[in-house]
């Protein structure tokens, strides 16, 4: 009988810390639910994705109308000079950028496009 005791308490001292942990169980949504006797955990997994809009494309083709961020541009400054690359004087209002090979007159505040030159400035 005394054998047996033994041998019960060392089963249950084995046992006792796998009966202690917290059970998990996975959703299938990222979400990990820790169950312990006394209260449930949930842990949020999150997922951060780039934003594809603020990838800037290779090969932009601008057109009259649309709205110029300088963030797609490919090469983008100002044109200080446009006699240089033959384009007429910006209006009041607009100016001349570079982005590429192509010069866009642009207006200042607004951003739309007024203009295009395509393969102007090599």
């Amino acid at each position: 009988m005394k054998k047996f005791i033994i041998a019960l308490l060392a089963a249950t001292i084995a046992t006792g810390p796998v009966a202690a942990a917290p059970y998990q169980q996975n959703d299938g949504r990222g979400r990990v639910e820790q169950r312990d006797q006394r209260r449930t955990v949930v842990v949020k997994k999150t997922v951060v994705r780039q934003d594809r809009r603020a990838t800037p494309q290779k090969d932009r083709r601008w057109a009259k109308g649309q709205r110029f961020e300088s963030r797609y541009a490919r090469n983008y400054r100002v044109i200080q000079t446009p006699r240089q690359y033959r384009l007429s004087a910006a209006p009041r209002g607009y100016r001349w950028v570079q982005s590429g090979n192509d010069a866009v007159l642009i207006g200042i505040t607004s951003g739309i496009i007024a203009a295009v030159s395509a393969n102007v400035i090599r």
